[in-house]
């Protein structure tokens, strides 16, 4: 599944591509994702302008010149690919999940602009797309999700305070989006390895220095990461031709049975799952 760092890769991508540019026509070809595609968002696209394209957690933002907004989720296996019309597509896919070039099958919309056009390619159909009319509208619907990692509101005090008296592990709480919106399976293990915290202690058990680790460690992996370009599970580019080089900086996640890259630890990376999904730690160090 794309995490945040993917999915920003994504929409600096977008954001490069297709700024300033009208869309021409919007082709749908399958209604049916995650939630149906509304019946007017073909009328709701045409002839609009892209001002930007921003992300809020894993949710891609596309403003739109009426001053709506088009909403776009990945879900599990959801990529968005770019075509030229004039020019040779060795790589299309923004991000690194997936086919590097455009597939066959499972193309559901395509957006037309005068020289490019944008495929959503989602073999397993959780992704799906949204219209926003307005940006009140906009705020009303992420108003239950908590703060990205990056915002100035996800700090010492707001974490702290949220986890007196939970009983939940504190893996779950960071994959938990009404707590923190964006960190993703991978990241959470990483973060969890950086702060020396095992994955099954208990959120109410934390001190307040476990929890500025916490804090600041999840922005630090996360830039990190986006810096990296994302991390490539599978072997392939993306369509700037690079690859995402997070995973070959790794810590402990898929690092099973492997010796603890901290300085001076013996431990080893254990595997366990939690609440069914894979969670790697070092034995040791992670108290």
């Amino acid at each position: 599944m794309p995490e945040l760092p993917e999915v920003e890769i994504v929409r600096q991508s977008l954001d490069k591509k297709i700024i300033q540019k009208k869309v021409k026509k919007v082709i749908i070809r399958n209604r049916n994702l995650r939630f149906k595609i509304p019946l007017n968002f073909e009328s709701f696209l045409k002839n609009q302008k892209i001002l930007n394209v921003k992300r809020f957690s894993k949710y891609l933002i596309i403003s739109l010149s009426n001053k709506g907004y088009c909403l776009l989720h990945l879900g599990m296996s959801g990529t968005v690919h770019i075509i030229y019309n004039y020019k040779k597509n060795n790589f299309t896919n923004t991000s690194f999940y997936n086919s590097p070039s455009l597939p066959t099958k499972h193309n559901h919309v395509e957006i037309f602009f005068d020289n490019l056009k944008i495929v959503y390619n989602d073999p397993r159909r959780f992704g799906f797309f949204e219209i926003i009319k307005n940006n009140k509208l906009l705020i009303k619907r992420f108003i239950n999700l908590g703060p990205e990692p990056f915002d100035y509101k996800f700090n010492l005090k707001y974490v702290f305070s949220f986890f007196k008296e939970k009983e939940k592990n504190i893996k779950n709480f960071l994959l938990d989006q009404n707590f923190v919106s964006g960190i993703g399976n991978i990241y959470a293990s990483e973060i969890l390895f950086l702060s020396k915290i095992n994955p099954m202690k208990k959120a109410k058990l934390l001190t307040k220095k476990e929890c500025r680790r916490i804090v600041l460690n999840s922005k630090r992996v996360l830039l990190d990461a986006i810096k990296k370009g994302g991390s490539t599970i599978r072997d392939f580019k993306n369509i700037s031709g690079t690859k995402g080089s997070f995973q070959k900086y790794f810590k402990v996640y898929q690092r099973e049975g492997q010796r603890c890259k901290r300085l001076k630890c013996d431990g080893n990376v254990k595997k366990k799952n939690i609440s069914n999904r894979s969670t790697f730690f070092c034995n040791i160090c992670q108290k």
